[in-house]
């Protein structure tokens, strides 16, 4: 079985290699990436792994720092063990016990060790289960490929069944019967509920592994890439933003003297896009060692109701000639008065400067640029023809941060400035809220208050009506698990809301810090348009 995959994440992976040899003058080379790098094996055992390919979901955070991969294999069981398959077949848990020392691998019969000995005795991809039928049962390979092709069917129930007779009775045949029988058919017949193939597990691990170095490394690249092949993975453009951040990137706004259709690298004198020609490059190796890092510069395709060939036409212009002013740009481009306004409200006229000469010295705000627009617009329409300019100086009351973060997520569904519940932060700690850092300091078993935006709500059909949500704040991700009784108290808040204040009891597995919830309600807060991914 051959999966041909068109990923996103390829685009990334490939979108990356000129972008970093470009802004930082590194080549990559990803059938040589090092194997033995702790920067990368330090990442995945934190769970540090928003954007990163197959290891970026909440049950994929949980089970990282159980599992602390620190080797390629290690990544290939942990995408193979988060899937229908393994969990319903309650083998997520013994492999984790095993791996970490608290239980000795052990086999349903010995003539499986050599099957199952690469998993510690635990059935995680499809070969092996495909080799457990074949060995016990006396399979055929013709069988155990109509073994896998069950496993994959809609109507898999009835095949299963079919299935399940015939290892039964193979296995009778062999002497097999009892609990051990009973072992072997559970493990097998759990695929029908969907199991990887390991060689496809390898081949999204290759991916993974890739994308965990450009994170460790080169996280700028990795955000660009990012944000141009949205949407793809697992977490709204706001998410990976805000992330990107608290590791150190910058991440600078949507501007018009700068900014090109998609997102780019900046340097101090530079700007990089993924499709810049090589034969531009002109870094020296001792210039790349000592630059600076590079900055991701935001692009035109987040504004939203913005064209792509309006702004293909407004690069090419700014090209030949860097706009003046507003009037300028209103006059060179394709843009239309609300646009302008739009682009405006954002911030994104910002460095175009002030009309009066006496304001000219700084950038101007976004209501100021507003204002010119309209009244460049109107005297378009002629409406002030004829009138003199008012030259007598004011000053417009400058946005609040709180009404730019609003602008900014209506405009173009992300920003680069504060985070929501930083704004909020003053009122938290009044009403005894902590960050999701304080979290490590606190013992398990705690009462905590928490509250942050909602950035993932997940209900899995393998989780027996158990609820769980991702929540980020200014300072991280929270864990939040809530039982069934507890969502059908407060099941509008947190199926509605776009931030929430939980309070709950701390728990702490293995290195994994998650709050179990026993009161919920949401946050007046902004009014922010929801980003969350919801019960995907």
């Amino acid at each position: 079985k051959i999966d041909l995959l068109g990923l996103g994440m390829m685009g990334v992976l490939q979108d990356a290699v000129p972008l970093v040899r470009a802004a930082e003058g590194i080549e990559i080379d990803y059938a040589r990436l090092p194997d033995d790098d702790p920067a990368i094996w330090d990442m995945l055992c934190r769970a540090d792994t928003v954007g990163v390919f197959q290891l970026e979901s909440r049950a994929q955070m949980n089970i990282l720092p159980r599992l602390r991969p620190r080797c390629f294999y290690d990544v290939v069981v942990s995408i193979g063990l988060i899937r229908p398959g393994p969990i319903v077949g309650k083998m997520v848990s013994p492999y984790l016990q095993r791996r970490a020392g608290l239980e000795k691998p052990s086999y349903p019969h010995v003539d499986l060790e050599p099957v199952l000995t690469r998993t510690l005795g635990v059935p995680i991809f499809q070969e092996q289960v495909m080799r457990m039928a074949m060995v016990m049962a006396g399979f055929s390979g013709a069988q155990a490929e109509q073994l896998r092709r069950a496993m994959g069917f809609k109507r898999r129930d009835e095949r299963m069944s079919d299935i399940e007779r015939q290892l039964r009775d193979g296995m009778a045949r062999r002497g097999v019967s009892g609990g051990v029988a009973d072992a072997v058919v559970n493990h097998i017949t759990s695929f029908a509920q969907y199991g990887f193939p390991e060689a496809h597990s390898c081949s999204f691990a290759l991916l993974a592994f890739a994308t965990a170095y450009l994170k460790a490394h080169h996280p700028e690249a990795l955000l660009c890439g990012l944000l141009n092949h949205f949407p793809m993975g697992f977490y709204h453009p706001a998410t990976l933003i805000r992330d990107a951040q608290r590791h150190g990137v910058e991440v600078r706004p949507i501007d018009v003297a700068v900014s090109s259709w998609d997102c780019t690298l900046e340097t101090v004198d530079a700007v990089f896009s993924p499709d810049l020609d090589p034969a531009d490059v002109r870094f020296r190796d001792d210039q790349a060692q000592s630059a600076p890092r590079p900055a991701v510069r935001l692009g035109f395709r987040y504004v939203q109701g913005l064209g792509e060939g309006v702004v293909r036409h407004l690069v090419a212009e700014r090209q030949l000639v860097p706009f003046a002013d507003i009037s300028d740009l209103m006059r060179r481009t394709r843009l239309r008065t609300d646009d302008l306004e739009h682009l405006a409200t954002i911030g994104a006229l910002a460095a175009l400067g002030g009309e009066a000469q006496e304001r000219a010295s700084r950038p101007a705000g976004r209501r100021e640029a507003l204002w010119q627009v309209q009244g460049l617009a109107d005297y378009r329409r002629g409406l002030l023809a004829g009138a003199e300019p008012d030259d007598d100086p004011f000053e417009l009351e400058e946005m609040t941060p709180a009404e730019a973060l609003v602008a900014d997520y209506r405009g173009t569904s992300v920003s680069t400035s504060t985070h929501p519940m930083a704004i909020l932060r003053p009122l938290l700690e009044r009403r005894g809220i902590v960050p999701a850092r304080a979290l490590d300091g606190i013992p398990t078993g705690s009462t905590v208050t928490i509250a942050g935006s909602v950035i993932v709500r997940n209900r899995p059909p393998t989780a027996k009506g158990m609820t769980f949500l991702s929540l980020e704040d200014e300072t991280g991700l929270i864990n939040v698990v809530i039982e069934p009784p507890c969502y059908e108290r407060y099941r509008v808040a947190i199926v509605t809301a776009g931030s929430l204040v939980l309070s709950g009891r701390l728990e702490r597995r293995q290195g994994v810090t998650s709050i179990r919830i026993q009161r919920v309600e949401p946050l007046a807060s902004l009014d922010l348009p929801r980003s969350s991914r919801d019960f995907h």
